[in-house]
């Protein structure tokens, strides 16, 4: 079977919801038993998103190979269950860095390079190569921005060009599009789905399926409009309603009839979709039987994509405990204000101490972690957090006073976190830091071998900055365990506390290999932790 594609692009406003779009019919698909490959294509001219502020930009999502990609791509994983690679992210740095290295070598033999047919050639050779690397039946494109925008526009006409070169029986196109209600009766207005389908028209492209992101269920009348001036099928304009959850949006839209749609557009076989599994995650996801509340302690909080797989990760370390997680986000600089740690977190069930860099914040982590090591309260350290952690331990436990990170503080007397060696020599900030999988091997018996329910793991890092190993035996003299190192001894990954209800840190991001059908080790057991606290403290 030749290989189809199919384009996801977004109107009206950027924000909407495309890349939870997208993640949800892969599911459909994947459901159906289709192979699945999703790929991200992103008009900003960064190569990669490893360089970009979260505030602005929401996390960096690290694949197993170390990529650092746009945290679509997480969408993408836990919903498909699929493990994306540097293949799944394309961006125009990267499609212009290959053309310009391409004409320097001579490549073009003399051709003058332009937009057409170079670029565009590069990114369509992308996205095929995906496609062969997966073995792929499907490949899932969302283009990133909004239909308009400038910079999407050589993206755009290369998915164009992508139905003449696979034929229209491989090809399809679907525009998700906001609906919006407005004035005192909530009126629904079409209009600017309208003109963004007309966008698209005119750069040659004509949506085959409409999404429609909307407040309200769309009438009939509304439903044939859309249809009417969009030339859109009314069955294949699908509405798209808010819900408790995200990861009921494929239920819903197996129910509006989309994936269905899809076979029948592209010529799939009929599968009757297997998501008895997925109905009985959400079932718990909407009506647990334990509410619990951790707090997550980090300097991006203000923008909450910046630690999306955490806060998922969380979600889905609740089905397994049959509990739904309440997060409390707390920026790490105001807990350095002298606010009390006693008030703020007595609520809390249990605490992450989220990534990082700089110094900014450093001495907030440092007090919450200590909050939880002296109280008992769960706490999981994640990459950063494995550091503070033992910055922690070093200063009030092994009386290593001024210990700190080579990072924070030039020279500090106790360095305990230290530059790893082989960055000294790095003076480029993209995708140079230790970045993608790496095997960690677990001591018998630890938190960490239960957890996992082995002792040999593999987790993805991002990080410049390591556990020094001049500190190694004072740590482990004091009490704190070395649960999980390299392969080679050389580097620690993991550190717990044994005689702590549940005390936890790993230098990896585990955060990224969590799915809602396979929550991770670590967060499970962190719920498990908090529901227990929970539940002592309502018999207390």
């Amino acid at each position: 079977m030749a290989t189809k594609y199919i384009f996801v692009t977004g109107g009206v406003v950027s924000s909407i919801g495309k890349g939870i779009a997208t993640a949800s019919l892969g599911r459909l698909l994947r459901n159906r038993g289709y192979t699945v490959a999703p790929v991200k294509l992103d008009p900003y001219i960064n190569v990669d998103a490893g360089t970009m502020n979260p505030y602005q930009h929401g996390e960096v999502f690290v694949t197993d190979d170390g990529a650092e990609t746009d945290l679509d791509l997480g969408h993408y994983e836990r919903f498909m269950d699929v493990a994306c690679t540097a293949l799944s992210s394309i961006t125009t740095g990267k499609v212009y860095s290959s053309v310009i290295a391409a004409e320097r070598r001579g490549d073009y033999l003399g051709a003058t390079v332009q937009v057409i047919p170079h670029v565009t050639n590069e990114i369509k050779s992308g996205i095929t190569k995906l496609a062969k690397e997966q073995e792929a039946d499907v490949v899932i494109a969302e283009i990133g921005g909004t239909v308009g925008d400038i910079e999407s526009l050589p993206f755009l006409e290369a998915i164009r060009q992508m139905r003449a070169d696979n034929g229209p029986e491989n090809t399809m196109y679907v525009h998700v599009t906001l609906i919006p209600t407005v004035g005192p009766w909530h009126e629904v207005k079409t209009k600017p789905t309208q003109h963004s389908v007309y966008k698209l028209r005119e750069i040659g492209i004509s949506p085959d399926v409409l999404i429609c992101r909307s407040d309200v269920p769309l009438p009939d009348d509304v439903r044939d409009k859309i249809s009417l001036f969009c030339g859109v099928a009314p069955k294949q304009v699908i509405e798209s309603l808010n819900v408790q959850t995200i990861y009921e949006v494929p239920l819903k839209y197996e129910e509006a009839g989309l994936g269905e749609r899809v076979c029948e557009r592209l010529g799939l076989e009929f599968r009757e979709p297997q998501q008895t599994g997925w109905q009985e995650l959400v079932a718990t996801l909407k009506h647990p039987k334990h509410h619990c509340q951790i707090a997550v302690v980090g300097k991006y909080t203000g923008n909450g994509d910046a630690y999306k797989s955490i806060a998922e990760a969380l979600v889905h370390g609740g089905i397994p405990n049959d509990a739904g997680v309440d997060i409390k986000w707390i920026e790490s600089d105001g807990l350095e204000n002298g606010c009390s740690m006693e008030e703020l977190l007595a609520e809390t069930h249990g605490l992450v101490v989220a990534p990082g860099f700089g110094a900014r914040g450093v001495e907030g982590k440092i007090r919450a972690i200590q909050y939880a090591r002296e109280t008992g309260l769960p706490f999981l350290g994640l990459c950063f957090g494995l550091q503070m952690a033992v910055i922690e331990f070093s200063r009030n436990v092994c009386g290593l006073a001024g210990a700190n990170s080579e990072e924070i503080v030039p020279n500090p007397p106790y360095p305990v976190i230290h530059l790893l060696p082989e960055q000294k020599q790095v003076k480029d900030k993209g995708a140079s830091m230790r970045l993608g999988a790496y095997p960690c091997n677990l001591t018998a018996g630890s938190l960490a071998a239960k957890l996992y329910g082995g002792t040999r793991i593999s987790e993805r890092h991002r990080h410049r900055y390591e556990v020094n190993n001049d500190f190694r035996e004072k740590l482990s003299e004091h009490g704190m365990a070395i649960s999980g190192v390299s392969p080679d001894y050389r580097l620690v990954e993991m550190i717990e506390l044994p005689g702590h209800p549940f005390f936890i840190a790993t230098q990896a991001h585990p955060e990224f290999k969590s799915r809602p059908n396979r929550p991770h080790p670590l967060f499970e057991g962190l719920v498990r932790a908090a529901v227990k606290r929970l539940t002592a403290a309502k018999v207390g």
